[in-house]
């Protein structure tokens, strides 16, 4: 794979998030390792970096809470290949709450609008949720992948969660009123959830279906020796008529959203299910089977996003190999390799814990947020030395 066939980010700047108050670089672009302990905001990097892509932090924290201590807001450009030339930036000012995108200087109207522009896909230890966490955690993955590659589905998932907040709000008032006499106010927002849900429904249940062979595929290159299955979990995934057929589920569960303040139904309760051999990965796998299990999701993520885009998306790497045993690290590094590796950048503790396929990349440090050109040990101490001997 030629360079030209890859999403890369030559520089970026950023400023003000979490601890790191001032970083500038330029990336090789085959990308590069940055090396640094614990705490010291390795993970920041690469966190700032996949903002770029979905405008909102990977770990759930509030842009207030992403801004360094005492600063007035932080802020992140990048100058990329999306395929073609891109200036990306992204600013958040504390005070106000805004947030601003601009993409090649000019600010977009919406920031749905800039939703994927640097196209990406990182990998941590923390994909292990995606396999024995709650069902929330797998409609989430469904939603990212599908809503960074689909504008339809995009918009549905927008109008989807703005109508079931409606409801729900609806909800609690007649339940704290102790009344269904507003039940109306309540189906007033049950069409155009059905209409939106049908859409979310129909899209995840296609993805699933053309991914399930390619996912029971990752998992036995992976290494796993059963049949692994994945599966859309709906009561009407299989509907014909599913939005007349959503639209009387919401009023059937109706009695039963009054008493307890919520909705009961809908795609926002759905699951994707992971099976090996037919038992449930969550339940019955082993921490080896689930860990491999989401490396295959987060393949099949990058493989949508490569279909999509048109070329490799940029590879971020939270020392995913970590809680990895070797064996399986060198065949998941392996089937990177083979597939093409995009601009890459690795995240890890230590020296000692870079893969020997990407040794190769150009290394950094990174240490109380600051980053740094990186020097082996013993020529740092050697370094660190002659400053404070005698002349």
């Amino acid at each position: 794979m030629t360079t030209q066939d890859r999403i890369r980010l030559n520089k970026i700047s950023i400023r003000d998030f979490r601890n790191l108050e001032r970083v500038d670089l330029e990336l090789p672009p085959d990308g590069a390792v940055i090396v640094g302990d614990n705490g010291h905001g390795k993970t920041n990097i690469l966190e700032a970096i996949y903002y770029l892509q979905i405008l909102r932090s990977i770990r759930d924290a509030r842009d207030q809470d992403l801004t360094r201590f005492d600063a007035p807001g932080f802020h992140i450009a990048a100058h990329a290949h999306n395929p073609r030339e891109h200036e990306i930036s992204v600013g958040f000012d504390r005070n106000t709450k805004r947030k601003k995108v601009s993409i090649d200087g000019s600010e977009v109207r919406r920031l749905s609008d800039a939703l994927g522009a640097l196209p990406s896909v990182i990998f941590s230890p923390r994909d292990l949720e995606l396999v024995i966490g709650p069902p929330s955690e797998r409609r989430r993955y469904l939603d990212l992948v599908l809503a960074l590659t689909d504008r339809k589905y995009l918009h549905a998932l927008q109008q989807y969660r703005a109508n079931l907040a409606r409801r729900n709000a609806a909800l609690r008032n007649a339940t704290r009123r102790g009344s269904a006499a507003n039940e109306q106010q309540i189906a007033v927002w049950e069409p155009a959830l059905a209409e939106h849900g049908s859409v979310l429904i129909e899209a995840r249940a296609a993805w699933v279906r053309n991914s399930a062979t390619d996912f029971a595929d990752l998992a036995e290159r992976i290494g796993e020796k059963g049949d692994a299955q994945m599966r859309y979990v709906s009561p009407f995934a299989n509907s014909e008529a599913r939005y007349d057929v959503l639209l009387a589920a919401f009023e059937e569960k109706r009695p039963l959203d009054l008493r307890r303040g919520i909705t009961h139904v809908g795609p926002h309760r759905d699951d994707l299910e992971l099976a090996l051999d037919g038992r449930d990965l969550r339940l019955f796998g082993s921490a080896g089977q689930q860990r491999s299990a989401a490396i295959a999701l987060k393949l099949l993520e990058a493989a949508t996003l490569r279909d999509f885009a048109g070329a490799e998306p940029l590879l971020l790497l939270d020392d995913p190999f970590a809680e990895l045993d070797i064996r399986r690290a060198a065949r998941i590094l392996l089937m990177l390799e083979e597939r093409g590796l995009g601009q890459t950048i690795l995240v890890v503790p230590r020296e000692a814990d870079i893969p020997p396929g990407l040794m190769r990349l150009d290394r950094l440090e990174v240490r109380d947020g600051v980053v740094k050109p990186w020097l082996p040990r013993g020529i740092a101490k050697a370094v660190s030395a002659s400053r404070v001997s005698p002349a």
